[in-house]
Protein backbone atom coordinates (compact mmCIF):
# COMPACT_ATOMS: atom_id res chain seq x y z
CA UNK A 1 0.00 0.00 0.00
CA UNK A 2 2.86 2.33 0.43
CA UNK A 3 4.57 1.43 -2.89
CA UNK A 4 6.52 4.62 -4.33
CA UNK A 5 5.65 3.28 -7.72
CA UNK A 6 2.09 3.07 -7.50
CA UNK A 7 1.50 5.51 -4.40
CA UNK A 8 3.96 8.93 -5.21
CA UNK A 9 1.80 10.78 -7.08
CA UNK A 10 -0.97 10.42 -4.83
CA UNK A 11 0.73 11.44 -1.88
CA UNK A 12 2.01 14.67 -3.03
CA UNK A 13 0.54 17.59 -1.20
CA UNK A 14 -2.48 19.34 -2.41
CA UNK A 15 -2.03 22.90 -2.76
CA UNK A 16 -5.04 24.51 -0.30
CA UNK A 17 -4.39 28.52 -2.13
CA UNK A 18 -4.89 26.80 -5.89
CA UNK A 19 -8.28 27.71 -7.69
CA UNK A 20 -9.78 24.01 -7.48
CA UNK A 21 -10.68 23.19 -4.03
CA UNK A 22 -8.95 19.72 -2.56
CA UNK A 23 -11.33 17.59 -3.67
CA UNK A 24 -11.50 18.61 -7.24
CA UNK A 25 -7.18 18.36 -7.07
CA UNK A 26 -7.25 14.58 -6.25
CA UNK A 27 -10.44 13.98 -8.44
CA UNK A 28 -8.14 15.07 -11.30
CA UNK A 29 -4.58 13.96 -10.14
CA UNK A 30 -6.11 10.16 -10.05
CA UNK A 31 -8.87 10.05 -12.67
CA UNK A 32 -5.30 11.42 -15.23
CA UNK A 33 -3.33 8.64 -13.82
CA UNK A 34 -6.05 5.98 -14.41
CA UNK A 35 -6.13 7.51 -17.97
CA UNK A 36 -2.32 7.78 -18.39
CA UNK A 37 -1.95 4.08 -17.41
CA UNK A 38 0.21 5.27 -14.39
CA UNK A 39 -2.57 3.36 -12.17
CA UNK A 40 -2.98 0.27 -14.47
CA UNK A 41 -6.25 -1.86 -14.04
CA UNK A 42 -6.54 -3.97 -10.97
CA UNK A 43 -3.71 -1.68 -8.89
CA UNK A 44 -5.15 -1.92 -5.28
CA UNK A 45 -5.46 2.45 -4.00
CA UNK A 46 -5.35 3.17 -0.07
CA UNK A 47 -8.33 3.27 1.42
CA UNK A 48 -9.79 6.50 2.35
CA UNK A 49 -8.81 6.96 5.85
CA UNK A 50 -5.47 6.01 5.20
CA UNK A 51 -5.20 8.68 2.08
CA UNK A 52 -7.01 11.03 4.24
CA UNK A 53 -4.57 11.34 6.84
CA UNK A 54 -1.57 10.73 4.13
CA UNK A 55 -3.06 14.13 2.24
CA UNK A 56 -3.71 15.91 5.78
CA UNK A 57 -7.37 16.21 4.52
CA UNK A 58 -10.68 15.33 5.77
CA UNK A 59 -11.44 11.71 5.23
CA UNK A 60 -14.87 13.39 3.74
CA UNK A 61 -13.05 15.13 1.20
CA UNK A 62 -11.60 11.57 0.15
CA UNK A 63 -14.72 9.44 0.41
CA UNK A 64 -16.53 12.13 -1.99
CA UNK A 65 -13.81 11.41 -4.75
CA UNK A 66 -14.60 7.79 -4.29
CA UNK A 67 -17.73 8.06 -4.62
CA UNK A 68 -17.57 10.17 -8.43
CA UNK A 69 -14.67 7.93 -9.47
CA UNK A 70 -16.87 4.65 -8.58
CA UNK A 71 -20.20 6.34 -9.94
CA UNK A 72 -17.77 7.08 -13.51
CA UNK A 73 -16.57 3.49 -13.59
CA UNK A 74 -13.16 4.27 -12.94
CA UNK A 75 -13.06 2.42 -9.58
CA UNK A 76 -14.00 -0.80 -8.16
CA UNK A 77 -15.11 -1.24 -4.26
CA UNK A 78 -15.77 -4.14 -2.78
CA UNK A 79 -15.15 -5.49 0.92
CA UNK A 80 -11.17 -6.00 0.17
CA UNK A 81 -10.82 -2.57 -0.44
CA UNK A 82 -10.62 -0.44 -3.98
CA UNK A 83 -9.27 -0.73 -7.23
CA UNK A 84 -8.90 0.28 -10.84
CA UNK A 85 -11.27 -0.72 -13.32
CA UNK A 86 -10.43 -2.65 -16.19
CA UNK A 87 -13.29 -0.55 -18.15
CA UNK A 88 -11.07 2.87 -16.95
CA UNK A 89 -8.24 1.95 -19.22
CA UNK A 90 -8.92 4.66 -21.56
CA UNK A 91 -6.73 6.63 -24.55
CA UNK A 92 -4.89 9.60 -22.96
CA UNK A 93 -5.67 12.89 -23.70
CA UNK A 94 -3.49 14.76 -25.91
CA UNK A 95 -2.93 17.17 -22.95
CA UNK A 96 -3.02 15.11 -19.67
CA UNK A 97 -1.24 17.52 -18.13
CA UNK A 98 -3.93 20.24 -18.78
CA UNK A 99 -6.41 21.07 -15.63
CA UNK A 100 -10.12 20.17 -16.49
CA UNK A 101 -11.60 23.78 -17.60
CA UNK A 102 -15.15 22.60 -17.87
CA UNK A 103 -15.66 22.55 -13.51
CA UNK A 104 -17.57 25.43 -12.76
CA UNK A 105 -15.85 28.19 -11.30
CA UNK A 106 -18.84 28.39 -8.85
CA UNK A 107 -18.39 24.71 -7.61
CA UNK A 108 -16.66 25.07 -4.36
CA UNK A 109 -17.25 22.92 -1.55
CA UNK A 110 -15.91 24.58 1.84
CA UNK A 111 -12.56 25.09 2.08
CA UNK A 112 -10.58 23.25 4.51
CA UNK A 113 -10.09 25.28 7.43
CA UNK A 114 -13.77 24.77 8.34
CA UNK A 115 -14.00 21.16 8.12
CA UNK A 116 -13.51 18.83 10.69
CA UNK A 117 -9.86 16.94 10.80
CA UNK A 118 -9.62 13.28 10.56
CA UNK A 119 -8.05 13.43 13.84
CA UNK A 120 -10.49 14.83 15.89
CA UNK A 121 -13.16 12.55 16.06
CA UNK A 122 -12.26 11.77 19.95
CA UNK A 123 -12.09 15.53 20.68
CA UNK A 124 -14.55 17.13 22.75
CA UNK A 125 -17.54 19.42 21.81
CA UNK A 126 -17.45 17.62 18.02
CA UNK A 127 -20.91 17.92 16.82
CA UNK A 128 -22.27 14.93 15.84
CA UNK A 129 -20.48 11.95 17.34
CA UNK A 130 -22.46 9.81 19.57
CA UNK A 131 -21.93 9.02 23.26
CA UNK A 132 -19.56 5.72 21.64
CA UNK A 133 -18.51 4.60 25.29
CA UNK A 134 -21.71 4.22 26.17
CA UNK A 135 -22.82 1.63 23.49
CA UNK A 136 -24.09 -1.54 23.87
CA UNK A 137 -21.20 -3.69 22.47
CA UNK A 138 -22.13 -7.00 23.95
CA UNK A 139 -25.62 -6.99 22.51
CA UNK A 140 -24.36 -5.94 19.18
CA UNK A 141 -21.24 -8.55 19.67
CA UNK A 142 -24.11 -10.96 19.94
CA UNK A 143 -26.02 -10.07 16.98
CA UNK A 144 -22.71 -9.68 14.89
CA UNK A 145 -21.60 -13.64 15.75
CA UNK A 146 -24.99 -15.17 15.00
CA UNK A 147 -25.13 -13.04 11.58
CA UNK A 148 -21.46 -14.27 10.73
CA UNK A 149 -22.08 -18.23 11.17
CA UNK A 150 -24.20 -17.50 7.86
CA UNK A 151 -21.49 -18.56 5.05
CA UNK A 152 -23.88 -17.37 2.49
CA UNK A 153 -23.49 -14.26 3.17
CA UNK A 154 -19.95 -14.17 2.37
CA UNK A 155 -20.71 -13.66 -1.32
CA UNK A 156 -22.65 -11.37 -3.08
CA UNK A 157 -26.10 -10.03 -2.06
CA UNK A 158 -28.87 -8.01 -3.35
CA UNK A 159 -27.85 -4.99 -4.71
CA UNK A 160 -30.39 -2.96 -2.75
CA UNK A 161 -29.80 -4.06 0.41
CA UNK A 162 -30.51 -7.44 2.56
CA UNK A 163 -34.17 -8.08 2.53
CA UNK A 164 -33.99 -8.54 6.69
CA UNK A 165 -32.78 -5.35 7.38
CA UNK A 166 -34.93 -3.63 4.93
CA UNK A 167 -37.82 -5.31 6.53
CA UNK A 168 -36.99 -4.36 9.92
CA UNK A 169 -36.25 -1.08 8.56
CA UNK A 170 -39.39 -0.16 6.89
CA UNK A 171 -41.17 -1.22 10.03
CA UNK A 172 -39.21 1.17 12.56
CA UNK A 173 -39.26 3.92 10.05
CA UNK A 174 -43.29 3.25 9.66
CA UNK A 175 -43.92 3.00 13.37
CA UNK A 176 -41.26 5.60 14.55
CA UNK A 177 -40.89 8.25 11.94
CA UNK A 178 -44.46 8.02 9.92
CA UNK A 179 -42.81 7.21 6.73
CA UNK A 180 -44.68 5.51 4.35
CA UNK A 181 -42.85 2.77 2.69
CA UNK A 182 -42.38 -0.90 1.62
CA UNK A 183 -39.40 -2.67 2.16
CA UNK A 184 -39.10 -2.61 -1.81
CA UNK A 185 -38.84 0.91 -1.75
CA UNK A 186 -35.76 1.11 0.68
CA UNK A 187 -32.23 0.63 -0.66
CA UNK A 188 -29.38 -0.08 2.09
CA UNK A 189 -26.34 2.26 1.19
CA UNK A 190 -23.09 3.30 2.93
CA UNK A 191 -23.76 5.85 5.01
CA UNK A 192 -26.20 9.01 4.03
CA UNK A 193 -23.39 9.89 2.09
CA UNK A 194 -23.80 7.72 -0.72
CA UNK A 195 -27.54 8.39 -0.81
CA UNK A 196 -26.96 12.01 -1.40
CA UNK A 197 -24.42 11.16 -4.20
CA UNK A 198 -26.47 8.74 -5.95
CA UNK A 199 -29.04 11.04 -5.78
CA UNK A 200 -27.39 13.53 -7.54
CA UNK A 201 -26.15 11.44 -9.97
CA UNK A 202 -29.01 9.27 -11.14
CA UNK A 203 -31.45 12.15 -11.00
CA UNK A 204 -29.61 15.43 -12.20
CA UNK A 205 -27.90 16.67 -15.60
CA UNK A 206 -24.59 18.69 -15.17
CA UNK A 207 -25.83 22.31 -14.82
CA UNK A 208 -29.49 21.80 -12.86
CA UNK A 209 -30.09 23.58 -9.94
CA UNK A 210 -30.01 22.37 -6.65
CA UNK A 211 -31.04 24.05 -3.56
CA UNK A 212 -29.21 23.68 -0.13
CA UNK A 213 -30.10 25.47 3.39
CA UNK A 214 -28.36 28.47 3.97
CA UNK A 215 -26.49 28.02 6.79
CA UNK A 216 -26.71 23.95 5.56
CA UNK A 217 -25.27 20.89 6.34
CA UNK A 218 -21.60 20.43 3.87
CA UNK A 219 -22.14 16.97 2.51
CA UNK A 220 -24.92 17.70 0.54
CA UNK A 221 -23.14 20.83 -0.98
CA UNK A 222 -20.24 18.80 -1.80
CA UNK A 223 -22.36 15.95 -3.56
CA UNK A 224 -24.13 18.55 -5.28
CA UNK A 225 -20.37 19.94 -6.36
CA UNK A 226 -19.29 16.83 -7.42
CA UNK A 227 -22.20 16.07 -9.79
CA UNK A 228 -21.61 19.72 -11.55
CA UNK A 229 -24.99 21.28 -10.24
CA UNK A 230 -25.57 24.93 -10.00
CA UNK A 231 -26.11 24.72 -6.22
CA UNK A 232 -28.13 27.67 -4.56
CA UNK A 233 -28.04 28.64 -1.00
CA UNK A 234 -31.74 28.84 0.08
CA UNK A 235 -32.12 31.13 3.42
CA UNK A 236 -33.18 29.27 6.92
CA UNK A 237 -35.51 30.78 9.14
CA UNK A 238 -37.23 29.68 12.36
CA UNK A 239 -39.59 27.52 10.43
CA UNK A 240 -36.82 26.21 8.55
CA UNK A 241 -35.95 26.32 4.77
CA UNK A 242 -37.67 29.35 3.61
CA UNK A 243 -37.99 29.71 -0.16
CA UNK A 244 -39.60 33.04 -2.25
CA UNK A 245 -41.35 32.86 -5.06
CA UNK A 246 -39.18 34.86 -6.74
CA UNK A 247 -36.97 31.70 -6.30
CA UNK A 248 -39.05 29.46 -7.68
CA UNK A 249 -39.81 31.70 -10.44
CA UNK A 250 -35.99 32.38 -11.36
CA UNK A 251 -34.17 29.28 -10.28
CA UNK A 252 -36.27 26.30 -10.02
CA UNK A 253 -34.28 23.48 -8.54
CA UNK A 254 -33.90 19.60 -9.44
CA UNK A 255 -32.93 19.02 -6.17
CA UNK A 256 -33.82 20.29 -3.27
CA UNK A 257 -31.90 19.15 0.42
CA UNK A 258 -33.61 19.76 3.56
CA UNK A 259 -33.54 18.61 6.86
CA UNK A 260 -37.22 19.61 7.91
CA UNK A 261 -37.46 17.75 11.31
CA UNK A 262 -34.40 19.29 13.06
CA UNK A 263 -32.30 21.68 10.87
CA UNK A 264 -28.66 21.30 10.93
CA UNK A 265 -27.17 23.27 12.52
CA UNK A 266 -29.68 26.08 13.43
CA UNK A 267 -31.83 23.32 14.89
CA UNK A 268 -34.95 24.77 13.49
CA UNK A 269 -38.40 22.22 12.89
CA UNK A 270 -39.98 23.11 9.35
CA UNK A 271 -43.48 24.09 10.26
CA UNK A 272 -46.78 21.99 8.48
CA UNK A 273 -47.55 25.12 6.60
CA UNK A 274 -44.17 25.21 5.05
CA UNK A 275 -44.07 21.60 4.66
CA UNK A 276 -47.67 21.63 2.41
CA UNK A 277 -46.07 24.37 0.77
CA UNK A 278 -42.61 23.22 -0.45
CA UNK A 279 -44.20 19.38 -1.33
CA UNK A 280 -46.67 21.18 -3.02
CA UNK A 281 -44.29 23.60 -5.26
CA UNK A 282 -41.82 20.69 -5.41
CA UNK A 283 -44.49 19.15 -7.36
CA UNK A 284 -45.44 21.95 -9.71
CA UNK A 285 -41.99 22.86 -10.93
CA UNK A 286 -41.18 18.98 -10.87
CA UNK A 287 -38.80 19.01 -8.58
CA UNK A 288 -37.18 16.16 -6.27
CA UNK A 289 -36.77 16.82 -2.31
CA UNK A 290 -34.10 15.22 -0.08
CA UNK A 291 -35.59 14.87 3.22
CA UNK A 292 -32.49 14.45 5.41
CA UNK A 293 -33.67 12.71 8.94
CA UNK A 294 -30.29 12.54 10.39
CA UNK A 295 -31.00 12.60 14.35
CA UNK A 296 -34.54 12.73 15.01
CA UNK A 297 -34.73 9.85 17.14
CA UNK A 298 -33.25 12.49 19.97
CA UNK A 299 -36.09 14.80 20.65
CA UNK A 300 -36.30 15.96 24.24
CA UNK A 301 -39.93 17.92 24.31
CA UNK A 302 -42.98 16.80 23.28
CA UNK A 303 -43.98 13.74 20.63
CA UNK A 304 -41.52 12.68 18.26
CA UNK A 305 -42.34 14.85 14.82
CA UNK A 306 -43.04 12.79 11.75
CA UNK A 307 -41.36 13.02 8.80
CA UNK A 308 -42.59 14.90 5.56
CA UNK A 309 -42.33 11.94 3.47
CA UNK A 310 -45.31 10.68 4.97
CA UNK A 311 -47.48 13.81 4.79
CA UNK A 312 -48.14 13.64 0.95
CA UNK A 313 -48.47 10.51 -1.50
CA UNK A 314 -47.51 10.33 -4.11
CA UNK A 315 -44.66 12.05 -2.58
CA UNK A 316 -42.10 13.91 -4.43
CA UNK A 317 -39.52 13.43 -1.51
CA UNK A 318 -36.60 10.63 -1.24
CA UNK A 319 -36.06 9.93 2.32
CA UNK A 320 -32.57 9.06 3.25
CA UNK A 321 -31.20 8.52 6.65
CA UNK A 322 -28.25 6.25 8.46
CA UNK A 323 -26.95 4.80 11.66
CA UNK A 324 -24.28 7.07 12.94
CA UNK A 325 -25.55 8.95 15.01
CA UNK A 326 -28.14 6.46 16.62
CA UNK A 327 -25.28 3.96 16.90
CA UNK A 328 -21.94 4.49 15.85
CA UNK A 329 -20.04 6.02 12.38
CA UNK A 330 -18.42 3.34 11.99
CA UNK A 331 -21.00 1.11 10.92
CA UNK A 332 -21.42 2.82 7.41
CA UNK A 333 -24.83 1.92 6.60
CA UNK A 334 -27.14 4.34 5.71
CA UNK A 335 -30.64 4.23 3.55
CA UNK A 336 -32.71 6.16 1.44
CA UNK A 337 -36.41 5.45 0.57
CA UNK A 338 -36.90 6.21 -2.75
CA UNK A 339 -41.01 7.10 -4.23
CA UNK A 340 -42.78 4.43 -5.49
CA UNK A 341 -42.81 6.29 -9.12
CA UNK A 342 -38.47 6.10 -9.39
CA UNK A 343 -38.36 2.19 -8.48
CA UNK A 344 -38.68 1.05 -11.90
CA UNK A 345 -36.24 3.83 -13.18
CA UNK A 346 -33.62 3.60 -11.02
CA UNK A 347 -33.50 -0.07 -10.02
CA UNK A 348 -31.50 -0.76 -13.17
CA UNK A 349 -29.18 1.83 -12.42
CA UNK A 350 -28.73 0.73 -9.02
CA UNK A 351 -28.34 -2.88 -9.74
CA UNK A 352 -25.17 -1.68 -11.99
CA UNK A 353 -23.72 0.40 -9.41
CA UNK A 354 -24.52 -1.20 -5.91
CA UNK A 355 -22.71 -4.22 -4.47
CA UNK A 356 -25.24 -5.30 -1.29
CA UNK A 357 -22.78 -3.72 0.80
CA UNK A 358 -21.41 -5.27 4.18
CA UNK A 359 -23.56 -8.32 4.39
CA UNK A 360 -23.11 -9.62 7.84
CA UNK A 361 -23.28 -5.98 9.15
CA UNK A 362 -26.62 -5.60 7.52
CA UNK A 363 -28.13 -9.01 9.16
CA UNK A 364 -26.53 -8.11 12.54
CA UNK A 365 -28.49 -4.45 12.65
CA UNK A 366 -31.61 -6.69 11.54
CA UNK A 367 -31.29 -8.48 14.03
CA UNK A 368 -30.71 -5.58 16.79
CA UNK A 369 -34.04 -3.87 15.24
CA UNK A 370 -36.11 -6.66 15.93
CA UNK A 371 -34.97 -7.78 19.11
CA UNK A 372 -35.49 -4.33 20.63
CA UNK A 373 -32.23 -3.38 21.18
CA UNK A 374 -32.29 -0.37 18.84
CA UNK A 375 -34.94 1.17 20.65
CA UNK A 376 -33.43 0.59 24.23
CA UNK A 377 -30.44 2.00 23.41
CA UNK A 378 -32.10 5.46 21.31
CA UNK A 379 -34.17 5.77 24.49
CA UNK A 380 -30.86 5.35 27.43
CA UNK A 381 -28.83 7.76 24.56
CA UNK A 382 -31.88 10.11 24.81
CA UNK A 383 -31.65 10.61 28.57
CA UNK A 384 -27.92 11.15 28.56
CA UNK A 385 -28.06 13.37 25.95
CA UNK A 386 -30.83 15.94 27.51
CA UNK A 387 -28.90 15.26 30.46
CA UNK A 388 -25.71 16.62 28.66
CA UNK A 389 -27.60 19.17 27.14
CA UNK A 390 -28.59 20.63 30.39
CA UNK A 391 -25.51 20.88 31.79
CA UNK A 392 -24.12 22.33 28.32
CA UNK A 393 -26.74 25.37 28.59
CA UNK A 394 -26.00 25.47 32.66
CA UNK A 395 -22.21 26.13 32.02
CA UNK A 396 -22.83 28.52 29.33
CA UNK A 397 -24.91 30.58 31.42
CA UNK A 398 -23.04 30.29 34.53
CA UNK A 399 -20.25 31.41 32.07
CA UNK A 400 -21.48 33.67 29.33
CA UNK A 401 -24.36 35.69 31.12
CA UNK A 402 -27.89 34.04 31.75
CA UNK A 403 -29.04 35.43 27.67
CA UNK A 404 -26.51 34.05 26.37
CA UNK A 405 -27.43 33.41 22.30
CA UNK A 406 -28.44 29.91 21.80
CA UNK A 407 -30.12 28.10 18.75
CA UNK A 408 -31.44 24.62 18.77
CA UNK A 409 -32.18 22.18 22.20
CA UNK A 410 -35.02 20.43 21.09
CA UNK A 411 -33.53 17.50 19.44
CA UNK A 412 -30.20 15.96 18.27
CA UNK A 413 -26.88 16.46 19.96
CA UNK A 414 -25.54 19.90 19.33
CA UNK A 415 -26.15 23.62 20.13
CA UNK A 416 -25.22 26.71 18.71
CA UNK A 417 -23.92 29.78 20.57
CA UNK A 418 -23.95 32.69 18.32
CA UNK A 419 -21.27 34.79 18.52
CA UNK A 420 -20.85 38.91 17.51
CA UNK A 421 -19.63 39.54 13.77
CA UNK A 422 -16.67 41.05 14.88
CA UNK A 423 -15.49 37.76 16.38
CA UNK A 424 -13.63 35.41 13.72
CA UNK A 425 -15.28 31.91 14.47
CA UNK A 426 -12.96 30.08 12.56
CA UNK A 427 -10.05 31.34 14.12
CA UNK A 428 -12.01 30.65 17.31
CA UNK A 429 -12.70 27.25 16.08
CA UNK A 430 -8.78 26.83 15.30
CA UNK A 431 -7.41 27.86 18.66
CA UNK A 432 -10.40 25.46 20.42
CA UNK A 433 -8.49 22.72 18.34
CA UNK A 434 -5.24 23.05 19.65
CA UNK A 435 -6.52 22.61 23.02
CA UNK A 436 -7.98 19.78 22.45
CA UNK A 437 -12.09 21.03 21.07
CA UNK A 438 -13.71 20.16 18.03
CA UNK A 439 -16.85 22.70 17.67
CA UNK A 440 -17.44 23.53 14.47
CA UNK A 441 -17.29 27.13 13.10
CA UNK A 442 -20.79 28.15 12.36
CA UNK A 443 -19.86 30.61 9.13
CA UNK A 444 -18.36 27.79 7.51
CA UNK A 445 -21.69 26.34 6.98
CA UNK A 446 -22.92 28.91 4.91
CA UNK A 447 -22.40 28.83 1.32
CA UNK A 448 -23.26 33.14 0.77
CA UNK A 449 -21.31 36.31 1.54
CA UNK A 450 -23.73 36.78 4.22
CA UNK A 451 -22.60 34.80 7.74
CA UNK A 452 -23.26 34.54 11.25
CA UNK A 453 -20.18 33.85 13.37
CA UNK A 454 -21.04 31.35 15.54
CA UNK A 455 -19.62 27.98 17.59
CA UNK A 456 -21.42 24.51 16.78
CA UNK A 457 -21.09 22.33 20.26
CA UNK A 458 -21.82 18.90 19.85
CA UNK A 459 -22.32 17.30 23.27
CA UNK A 460 -23.21 13.72 22.18
CA UNK A 461 -19.41 12.01 22.84
CA UNK A 462 -18.42 15.00 25.51
CA UNK A 463 -18.33 14.00 29.35
CA UNK A 464 -19.87 16.47 31.67
CA UNK A 465 -16.29 17.41 33.10
CA UNK A 466 -15.34 18.14 29.49
CA UNK A 467 -18.17 20.34 28.64
CA UNK A 468 -17.51 22.26 31.54
CA UNK A 469 -13.82 22.39 31.38
CA UNK A 470 -14.56 23.56 27.16
CA UNK A 471 -17.01 26.34 28.06
CA UNK A 472 -14.65 27.34 30.74
CA UNK A 473 -11.70 27.32 27.91
CA UNK A 474 -13.82 29.57 25.22
CA UNK A 475 -14.53 32.12 27.79
CA UNK A 476 -11.29 32.69 28.10
CA UNK A 477 -10.63 32.72 24.56
CA UNK A 478 -12.86 35.62 24.37
CA UNK A 479 -11.68 37.14 27.64
CA UNK A 480 -15.04 37.19 29.40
Amino acid sequence: MRSQNHYSLLLAPLAHDATQTLQQQLYQRIRQAILSGQLAAGTPLPSTRQLAVELGVSRNTVTAVWSRLQAEGFLLSDRQGSRVSALAQLPAPAHTDAPDETWPVAARVVPLHSRHRQSDHALALRPGIPALSHFPLVQWRRALNQASQQPQLLGYGDPLGEADLREALAQHLTLARGVRCTPAQIVITEGAQQALTLCVSLLTNRGDTGWVEEPGYRGAKAAMHLGDMHVEPIAVDAQGLAPTAQDWQQRPPRLIYTTPTHQYPTGAIMSAPRRLALLAAAQQHQSWIIEDDYDSDFRYSGEPIAAMQGMMQPTPVIYIGSFSKTLFPALRIGYMVLPPQLLPVLRPALHELLRGGHRPAQQALALFLRRGDFNRHVSKMRRLYRQRQTVLRSALQHTLGAQVPLLGGECGMHLVLQLDQEIDDRALADRLFKSGYAPGALSGFYLGAQKQQGLVLGYGNTSTSQIAAGIAHIARLLNL
